[in-house]
């Protein structure tokens, strides 16, 4: 029988007035992580954001447009009609920063970490943003590579990916951890934030579904979840893996990762029962159907 955890959080129960998403350290029970998904669809077109001990990363989900201003200075960030549709322009904003957004329509993610070192703030532009098709055969998935330790280095601890599966494919596999405990010394906490699309959506759909899997080394938890679209699930421990698309229904999720690191990483340790498969790759074709998208939008149709 499934052992269940409270890391999984159902559409809306994380929501707040114009924010479908709010989840800070505190409320997830940990130490560094959280995600606040904004709504300009609504009559408030603008946002104030006050970071306090917290460094950001700013991702438009299904804005055209977004306006960021910060230390009077005006940004114009470049988005997307949903995640589906295109790779966007994103902005990292420091510790303790207070800045404004503004849309006229669409969501926005503010990915934040708790933090100490000061960097200064960035824009980055969605044709600079390296994506990686991942795995091979039904395992081919395409990766954002925002502000990762090897993409941006002007961060202190916060990690950022977007990760897309088509329709039928498993990403998050081999299923891996990185929980600094039982000999893998790596820790990061970890989000999933997930919008399931409908064939070829721009963005998620209501009738979006796919899969999950989570589960720790001493079996304390084992999560075997069914997603819509919207949903979160956050990993403070454990094994990760696969993150199932249903066939016509591609799967995305944003990854916020962050740990007491000096460096930051995202080193991981695969369960030795399925390590093999990486090899396994070797021999397989990438699937066809990634990359999915780009800075100039789809790519595959």
């Amino acid at each position: 029988m499934s052992k269940t955890s409270s890391w999984y959080y159902p559409q809306g129960s994380l929501a707040q007035r114009n924010q479908p998403v709010s989840l800070n350290a505190k409320t997830a029970g940990w130490t560094y992580c959280g995600i606040d998904v904004y709504d300009f669809s609504g009559t408030n077109k603008i946002f104030d954001i006050d970071l306090d001990n917290r460094e950001a990363v700013v991702v438009p989900l299904s804005a055209l447009s977004v306006t960021l201003q910060i230390n009077n200075k005006k940004y114009l960030l470049a988005g997307r009609s949903g995640v589906f549709a295109g790779v966007a322009d994103w902005f990292y904003a420091p510790v303790g920063a207070k800045f404004s957004l503004s849309a006229d329509t669409g969501e926005v993610a503010v990915c934040t970490a708790v933090a100490n070192k000061q960097f200064p703030a960035h824009h980055g532009l969605a044709n600079t943003v390296p994506v990686e098709p991942r795995g091979a055969g039904f395992a081919t998935r395409q990766v954002n590579n925002i502000a990762t330790p090897d993409s941006f280095q002007g961060a202190d601890r916060i990690i950022i990916c977007e990760v897309l599966t088509p329709g039928g494919n498993w990403s998050s596999w081999p299923p891996h951890r990185h929980d600094g405990i039982a000999g893998c010394p790596n820790m990061n906490e970890e989000i999933y934030y997930f919008r399931i699309g409908k064939q070829l959506s721009d963005h998620g759909d209501p009738e979006g579904h796919g899969y999950f899997h989570a589960y720790t080394v001493d079996k304390t938890v084992d999560d075997t979840v069914t997603l819509s679209d919207g949903d979160v699930y956050i990993l403070p421990a454990g094994y990760h893996g696969p993150s199932i698309a249903a066939p016509e229904y591609p799967m995305y999720f944003l990854n916020v990762l962050a740990g007491p690191a000096q460096d930051r990483t995202m080193a991981f340790c695969d369960d030795p029962s399925h390590h093999w498969i990486r090899e396994a790759w070797q021999t397989q074709k990438l699937d066809p159907r990634v990359p999915m998208t780009s800075a100039n939008g789809r790519v595959n149709i």
